[in-house]
């Protein structure tokens, strides 16, 4: 799985780049809890799919609106992951930033209040925003047969890209069954069967995402 991009020249990282790799940005308020959860069992899954090599176009990262900058993931968070065999190591809470919405080709939120401030930073994101269950909830009303073949020329970045502009398409035809609905809570502060409650909403909301993604199912 590609890290992160830092540095200067985004727009034009972003062009340059923009046919061979396809960039998810996972958001929640701190950067410590669900978005962290979220980034790395989005990042365990689609390496577990498709293999290290077949994820090369894949970036995922995450930030928070209200990030905890350098912060290291809750504990909980962490134990967490390790329950789900992902990987906790090396995070460090984000803020996020203008860039990282213009980077962005899916930005997943926890919350639909997330949703809408990003949304508000402008640079035509509203398309390519989703909550994580309203994405998951277009998803599964996607044809995969109308997606590109993940093993064709394009491969899952062209794939990702057909399954945004679909999912997008769909989103004023299917809507929430209720305002809860569209929400990741926040685990903040509370015990570890919470967080565990949590991950495990995250991992169901992830599991259709990914299969639609990649083309392979979980495994039975």
């Amino acid at each position: 799985m590609t890290a992160p991009e830092t540095g200067r020249g985004i727009a034009e990282r972003r062009a340059k780049h923009a046919e061979t790799s396809f960039r998810i940005l996972h958001v929640s308020t701190g950067n410590v809890c669900r978005s962290p959860i979220t980034e790395r069992l989005t990042r365990h899954a689609l390496t577990d799919r498709l293999g290290s090599a077949r994820t090369s176009g894949l970036i995922v990262e995450s930030a928070g609106t209200w990030g905890h900058e350098g912060a290291p993931m809750e504990a909980h968070a962490a134990t967490v992951l390790t329950d789900f065999g992902a990987d906790p190591a090396g995070f460090l809470g984000r803020e996020l930033l203008d860039e990282h919405v213009i980077r962005a080709d899916l930005v997943l939120t926890a919350t639909r209040d997330h949703r809408a401030q990003v949304i508000s930073m402008g640079h035509s994101a509203g398309l390519r925003t989703f909550t994580l269950k309203e994405f998951t909830r277009l998803v599964r009303a996607i044809d995969p047969a109308t997606l590109p073949d993940p093993e064709g020329s394009g491969g899952v970045v062209e794939r990702a890209r057909a399954l945004v502009q679909a999912a997008a398409a769909l989103r004023g035809w299917l809507l929430a069954p209720n305002e809860d609905a569209d929400e990741v809570h926040d685990p903040y502060g509370a015990p570890i069967t919470f967080f565990r409650s949590i991950g495990d909403e995250i991992h169901q909301a992830l599991d259709p995402v990914v299969t639609a993604l990649t083309g392979v199912p979980t495994a039975a």
